[in-house]
């Protein structure tokens, strides 16, 4: 990947987009960005991490999924050879309330986006998958090889089929595609939704916070650094066909076409209670508790296994829980003004 090449991120003004063009501006690398800027969560924080954005090398499109016209006008224009797709409706509880958003942005969205690759000669399409897709499995740790048929959202009923479109595509029309499994990505600039944030905004305001599963719950929590490392490295080499791969017992992470799957996560779980401990040291202050029994389309356990990201690009996550729920309370205190 060369300094001169235009690189798209989707979802630009999202908490992962964000991070991933930052660092790619910071390296001198030109970016350009779209989001639609919808309001599932204030836009305010959006508009803000577009802020921090405010290079010469960043050109930002607000942009739907849904409007190929659109985007294809993007594409004719810049020539993209590198497509990083982080755009998406994200939560899987928001999934029970408004299914119809999911099936717009995570399904007819990424075809889209399929479609521009395939007809502007892309030549690597990365795109966002999630722990997610896991679903009904129990085998600890998660790993790219495992067969994962039974989602419990339809979130992750989205992002399963994102993995199988860009299969498809691969196949059909020699597109390298690489999806990437991110495992409960926290940090400044984070998603107000997820639960370390609505946590900790709790916590100072004195409210209880709900704990499901009655706190019996464990997460992989991937520090925001890390995760931008992972995709970067990922990015910077196209998938290849796997040559060892064997139609009789089918590797699910790769193919004989130039298709692969990545977990990228922190690879040590955290037990929910502790990390409520953790936050709660860093904040000064203790939680009020609510216990409650699992929610619909929640899990009770992720755990990345991320062997083969480390084989094949050396990945190795080097940010602790302490140390990233520090960074995360630090930014939040200042950006809130608390």
């Amino acid at each position: 990947m060369h300094r001169s090449e235009i690189i798209l991120v989707t979802g630009a003004a999202g908490f992962i987009g964000a991070a991933l063009s930052h660092y790619y501006l910071m390296q001198g690398q030109q970016v350009v960005g779209i989001d639609n800027l919808n309001d599932y969560y204030e836009v305010s924080l959006k508009q803000y991490r577009l802020g921090l954005l405010d290079f010469a090398g960043f050109r930002f499109h607000k942009v739907d999924l849904v409007d190929s016209k659109a985007l294809d006008e993007l594409f004719k224009k810049y020539k993209f050879k590198t497509v990083i797709h982080l755009a998406a409706q994200a939560g899987v509880r928001y999934s029970l309330e408004n299914p119809r958003a999911y099936v717009d942005s995570n399904l007819s969205g990424f075809v889209n986006m399929l479609e521009m690759c395939r007809h502007h000669h892309v030549e690597h399409f990365v795109f966002a998958s999630s722990s997610s897709v896991y679903g009904a499995n129990r085998v600890m740790p998660f790993s790219i090889n495992h067969n994962v048929d039974h989602p419990v959202s339809l979130y992750a009923a989205t992002k399963k089929s994102n993995e199988l479109l860009a299969h498809s595509y691969a196949h059909l029309y020699n597109l390298a595609c690489t999806g990437l499994r991110f495992f409960t990505v926290y940090g400044p600039w984070g998603r107000p939704d997820m639960a370390y944030y609505k946590f900790t905004r709790s916590i100072l305001a004195g409210e209880t916070i709900a704990v499901y599963n009655y706190g019996d719950m464990r997460r992989d929590f991937t520090y925001i650094d890390d995760i931008v490392d992972g995709i970067v490295k990922v990015a910077s080499r196209p998938a290849r066909a796997n040559p060892c791969w064997d139609a009789l017992a089918p590797d699910p992470a790769s193919s004989y076409a130039p298709y692969q799957i990545y977990n990228i996560g922190n690879n040590q779980p955290v037990e929910l209670m502790t990390f409520i401990r953790v936050l709660e040291k860093k904040l000064g202050k203790k939680a009020k508790i609510k216990l409650l029994p699992m929610a619909d389309g929640d899990v009770k356990e992720t755990y990345a296994d991320i062997d083969k990201l480390q084989q094949d690009f050396g990945f190795n996550p080097g940010i602790q829980l302490e140390e990233g729920l520090e960074n995360f309370i630090n930014w939040y205190k200042s950006y809130y003004n608390v």
